[in-house]
């Protein structure tokens, strides 16, 4: 079964990513995405030590794929799932991380293509890249979200994921465009250690396949004098032992005939060599087969969760640009598409300039702040010389709504390069005298102008 899963890997890749290899150095590993599990104290300190840690790429790089192992990760699920589902449908046991990958095999295809949808090519160029370390040329976003899954054993939490995401901001901040993104790639991670867990799962199912067909052979095969076939073990006497085979085998033999004796010797002999025993192999395939039910049961659960998740209100919650634009004006009780423009307006001027998102966030708050206050004054003013009326600032257009006729629109009535931005009502005997008073407004200083119009008319009510 492995080298079927290889094959059909190779065959998947040529066809298509152009026969080009996928980063290996990444992918080498088989072993799941685990690491010592931590609280939430212990969470936040590795993230700050993390951040410290990570530096990220001076200029924009492409950087390395991740889509070439996506479609690798899925090709590996699928052959997994049909393997146990062939074994189960046998009649087979299978183990309850295998019985979890077939009940939701389903919700994990889905995945995978929201991923696919969710992280297009044009988008993954613009996160930041890492320099160094074992994630260099991948996002910095991933290398985030893969400690993340490693600690938490695959258990989301969206309460832990924004302290951890917070405490590594203390030290680095992310852009909106990598907070934007940490949910698919959390997916992203979450079904790479899938994959590993079920690729190890069909190993293991393999490893105890072989296992039974070597004690039947021993059992039923054996000669007179009860000496194991050096036919039955040559098979076994170069590659070093699963502990699932030595498990298996052990379950098999234990407690038979004599003529099991000499083959539990001869495997006692070479787990001795691997530096094991039996009783140690069993304590560990026990052990690894607890922790695969309690991983995969996890990201099963994270993949629900993490689509359950209002991804909106989470990302204002981690955003740094966020807190910043929240200290001007009434910007928190605007509706989240309007703060939307703001920040989008903030990524839009730190990607074409030399400046961070938080500089140029700070920028426009400490801008808008200087502004009004000289608009302030200029009220003040005229209030005083007792010419204004009153003073209105209007949102900004993209929260106007347009009525045409029985057609309601989102947006302005017209599209203009120059909006109305509010407007003043005063006194003025005439035009002339209006227009004295308008040249004194400091939004001509700053490059823009104003129109003067009389009020035809006017309802109290």
């Amino acid at each position: 079964m492995r080298i079927l899963l290889r094959q059909i890997v190779a065959r998947y890749v040529d066809r298509h990513h152009g026969g080009q290899a996928l980063p290996a150095r990444l992918w080498d590993s088989q072993a799941p995405i685990r690491e010592e599990l931590f609280g939430v104290e212990r969470i936040e300190q590795h993230a700050r030590s993390l951040a410290a840690a990570q530096p990220v790429t001076p200029h924009r790089l492409r950087g390395l794929p991740l889509a070439g192992r996506l479609a690798e990760n899925a090709t590996v699920l699928f052959a997994c799932h049909r393997a146990i589902a062939q074994a189960a449908e046998a009649g087979s046991a299978i183990t309850p991380a295998a019985e979890w990958l077939l009940d939701n095999y389903y919700l994990v295809e889905r995945q995978i293509e929201d991923v696919r949808a969710d992280l297009p090519a044009g988008y993954y160029r613009q996160l930041p890249k890492l320099a160094a370390g074992p994630f260099a040329g991948y996002p910095r976003i991933f290398g985030l979200a893969w400690s993340f899954v490693a600690h938490t054993d695959s258990q989301f939490s969206a309460d832990v994921l924004d302290r951890y995401v917070r405490a590594y901001q203390e030290i680095q901040p992310l852009t909106l465009g990598e907070l934007w993104a940490l949910a698919t790639t959390l997916r992203i991670v979450l079904i790479e250690n899938l994959r590993r867990i079920a690729e190890a799962t069909v190993r293991n199912r393999t490893a105890r396949q072989q296992a039974d067909l070597l004690a039947d052979r021993l059992l039923s095969v054996g000669d007179a004098t009860g000496e194991p076939s050096p036919r039955s073990l040559a098979d076994y006497a170069r590659a070093p032992l699963q502990d699932a085979f030595a498990v298996q085998l052990t379950h098999r033999l234990r407690e038979q005939d004599p003529r099991a004796i000499p083959a539990l010797t001869w495997l006692d002999e070479r787990l001795a060599q691997q530096g094991t025993t039996r009783d140690t192999a069993v304590q560990h395939e026990h052990q690894r087969q607890g922790a695969a039910t309690v991983t995969v049961r996890n990201i099963i659960n994270s993949l629900r969760l993490i689509s359950d998740v209002d991804w909106t209100e989470t990302v204002e919650r981690m955003s740094l640009v966020n807190d910043v634009l929240a200290t001007s004006g009434d910007f928190p009780e605007m509706d989240f598409a309007t703060r939307n423009l703001y920040r989008s307006a903030v990524e839009t001027l730190a990607r074409g300039s030399n400046r961070t998102e938080l500089e140029v966030a700070r920028a426009a708050v400490e801008a808008a702040a200087e502004e009004m206050e000289v608009h302030d004054r200029h009220a003040d003013e005229l209030e005083r010389e007792g010419v204004m009326s009153r003073a209105f600032a209007l949102e900004p257009t993209a929260t106007a709504t347009s009525v045409r006729g029985d057609l309601v629109t989102d947006g302005p009535f017209i599209e203009a390069k120059e909006v109305i931005v509010g407007f003043y009502i005063i006194d003025a005997p005439d035009l002339d005298g209006a227009l004295r008073v308008a040249r004194r407004n400091p939004i001509l200083q700053r490059g823009g102008g104003l129109e003067v119009r009389p009020i035809a008319g006017e309802r109290t009510v």
